[in-house]
């Protein structure tokens, strides 16, 4: 049985596909004027936003943490999306760095609004990089722009190859994936080309890495991209 076939993507009892389409489209386009508000900002401050999505216990939160170890003076800044609870937020405050925690209840994913209204608490400097880690998900939040400049997509290799055919759009809509967790790998026989055959298969441009946050392994790699992007935006805002 599937029950995503329909031209909406969904189906729910006693409602038409282009009922369902209406409604989807009225919300998204409200989220979608938040998000060009956000992005107006970002462009002026010629900050550099990513939007880090993945399933639960993908390792999202630790590799932040290195990633603002590793990135040292950088200006940066974190927002946290979970259902409940401070914890990521305090483990990134931990480092030293300021973050907003969002807890979105019931929400299974942060939205534009969300994101706008926690970067009004930040007061981003010019050229920061500004983390939005959002709620483990690898469904809702491929629908929702939240204004960032880049989805990456985080998978443990604990995970399996097939994921990415599991959960298409999300791989769909991202712009790099992490393989996360690679220090495991010879502890669950992950066949990484396969892994990276099927992320191509969804979104034949993606770009991939291969990294673990607990031995450092390609984290060289992953600040590298970070810093290129963030070069690429804030020349686009001097233009």
């Amino acid at each position: 049985m599937h029950y995503g076939g329909g031209a909406a993507g969904v189906s729910v009892p006693g409602m038409s596909q282009a009922r369902l389409i209406e409604i989807e489209a009225g919300i998204l386009s409200k989220n979608d004027a938040f998000a060009d508000g956000n992005r107006r900002v970002l462009r002026a401050l010629g900050a550099f936003a990513v939007n880090l999505v993945s399933s639960p216990g993908s390792g999202k939160t630790t590799l932040l943490c290195r990633t603002i170890e590793q990135l040292g003076a950088q200006p940066l800044a974190v927002i946290e999306g979970d259902q409940q609870t401070s914890n990521d937020a305090d483990r990134i405050r931990a480092t030293g760095a300021p973050a907003i925690q969002v807890n979105t209840g019931k929400g299974c994913h942060l939205d534009a609004h969300m994101v706008g209204h926690a970067m009004d608490h930040l007061a981003l400097p010019r050229g920061a990089m500004l983390f939005i880690e959002n709620v483990g998900n690898l469904v809702c939040p491929a629908g929702f722009d939240l204004g960032e400049d880049a989805k990456v997509a985080i998978l443990s290799v604990t995970e399996g190859e097939d994921k990415p055919l599991k959960y298409p759009d999300m791989f769909t809509v991202a712009r790099l994936a992490i393989l996360n967790k690679t220090d495991l790998a010879p502890h669950c026989d992950v066949d990484f080309d396969l892994y990276e055959a099927n992320l191509r298969r969804v979104n034949p441009g993606i770009e991939i890495l291969r990294v673990s946050a607990r031995t450092g392994e390609g984290m060289e790699a992953w600040i590298d991209w970070l810093t290129a992007r963030l070069a690429e935006k804030a020349a686009g805002a001097a233009d």
